[in-house]
């Protein structure tokens, strides 16, 4: 397995552009991935970082990290989002090799925290995230908000 990182691999853009839309967007979505990718090789912040997940040639995995995940508590960040591993990947601990690989990086880049919103309940748990409270969407919905210590 390895795991790629969008800035640090550009070459990957398209191909990251259409597994992000693949697993997360709808066709009224698609272009908020493909937009937010795009942009997240010109700018000169640390934030949003995209990452890939292979086996050998194939993608099976993804993952970012951003500034808010469309959630209403704008002063927490950064955000483990868009987190995704392929059906017959699952099991394998291949989301914590995600997480832990965001988590470092997040830590590199000075952060203390991450953050993540999501209505899973007792998965997050068991890779030392925390339910810390609920945060509301644009679109009317509510997530569980989790937060790990960086150490």
């Amino acid at each position: 397995m390895q795991i790629k990182s969008l800035r640090k691999t550009p070459k990957l853009l398209r191909p990251a552009i259409n597994y992000f839309q693949a697993k997360w967007a709808n066709e009224d979505t698609k272009m908020i991935y493909e937009d937010c990718l795009a942009h997240a090789l010109e700018t000169e912040n640390p934030l949003p970082q995209w990452y890939l997940l292979y086996d050998g040639e194939k993608i099976i995995g993804c993952a970012g990290l951003i500034t808010n995940d469309f959630i209403s508590r704008m002063d927490l960040y950064p955000w483990l989002c868009a987190l995704y591993i392929e059906k017959n990947y699952r099991g394998r601990n291949y989301a914590e090799i995600l997480m832990t690989h965001i988590k470092k990086e997040a830590k590199q880049l000075g952060f203390k925290h991450v953050y993540l919103c999501t209505n899973h309940i007792g998965y997050y748990e068991k890779h030392q995230f925390s339910y810390i409270g609920e945060g509301y969407h644009p679109w009317g919905e509510k997530s569980r908000i989790y937060t790990c210590e960086l150490g």
